[in-house]
């Protein structure tokens, strides 16, 4: 099916290519056995986890070896929309190598990141945000069984809107990442706000710690704050040593460039720098999928070379190894 078929209307342009991929293509949709998991000696772990503000619920499977605590399969049954279906598809291939401590740590945050297509753009329309939110509550259910405690054992965060089950680190992250100006935007990426109204603003029926036009503004604040630092380190890449460079290309290739690449069970690495004739040469080499991909040469390394030439500076040059 096309995208648009999938999608309807004009609704499918806010739709990265990677989600109507994994709703047209899902890897992970399925089930595991009890008998399967017998076979290869290790613990099968079934959560259901199920969102109040959409109807949406997924299912999620995990394989663990019980001594070393590493999720050797995952695989998940999606009842509801096809970017739930996208979301849970991306949480289970993300959780697959890792113990079930680190699988707890993944976030609403990196599954949507995962499925973008370029950095700076969102996969989904804010109203399908919550997808991403309902992914990352079934992880933290699967590991709440096979340790044997309260999910709440894993909440490190501060909840500020208990309706939606929305933290004070998935809002900041989402305001930063979606350059969000407005109450209304924040609702409509999280749900944040959406329902009983508590959190948006002092006054409502139920006190908070934490409330989002207060949380709005200390973001933009910082946002603004990290721009205007931003502004001075790329007026004076040119004065920077050559080691310095290479901490703000390997800043940037971390934060913007490797959470995309590792969704596909790809990597790139700096390999060496160079500054020739008043440009910055970066020579990466690629790792794992990106190794024998084609795209590795034409749009990965487009991603790539545009991200750090706007991010850093404009001299930067790309080379593959």
């Amino acid at each position: 099916m096309a995208k648009n078929d999938l999608i309807g209307g004009a609704l499918w342009e806010h739709y990265s290519d990677k989600v109507s991929d994994r709703m047209n293509n899902p890897r992970f949709m399925g089930e595991i056995t009890e008998e399967e998991a017998a076979v290869k000696g290790v613990k099968l772990i079934i959560a259901d986890y199920g969102a109040d503000s959409c109807g949406d619920a997924v299912r999620l499977y995990w394989m663990v070896d019980p001594e070393t605590e590493i999720i050797i399969d995952s695989k998940y049954k999606s009842f509801g929309c096809g970017t739930a279906i996208a979301s849970s598809d991306v949480t289970a291939e993300l959780c697959i190598g890792r113990t079930v401590d680190e699988a707890v740590k993944i976030t609403n945050i990196d599954v949507e990141k995962a499925l973008r297509d370029t950095p700076d753009t969102p996969a989904v329309p804010p109203q399908k945000m919550h997808c991403s939110v309902m992914a990352y509550d079934v992880i933290k259910k699967a590991a709440s069984l096979y340790k044997q405690v309260d999910m709440s054992v894993f909440e490190d965060e501060e909840i500020v809107c208990e309706c939606a089950r929305v933290s004070l680190s998935t809002i900041k992250d989402v305001i930063k990442l979606n350059d969000l100006r407005t109450i209304e935007e924040i609702t409509q990426y999280t749900k944040a706000g959406a329902f009983c109204k508590s959190c948006i603003k002092p006054g409502g029926h139920e006190e908070r710690k934490f409330y989002l036009v207060d949380i709005l503004r200390d973001t933009r604040a910082e946002i603004e704050r990290e721009k205007l630092n931003f502004s001075e380190e790329r007026k004076n890449f040119a004065e920077m040593t050559l080691i310095q460079k290479h901490k703000m290309v390997d800043k940037v290739m971390t934060e913007s460039i490797l959470p995309i690449l590792h969704a596909d069970g790809g990597s790139v690495e700096i390999v060496d720098m160079k500054e020739v004739d008043g440009y910055t040469d970066v020579y990466i080499s690629y790792k794992g999928a990106c190794a024998g991909c084609a795209a590795s040469r034409t749009g990965t390394y487009e991603v790539i070379a545009v991200t750090l030439r706007n991010k850093v500076d404009n001299s930067i040059r790309v080379n593959i190894l």
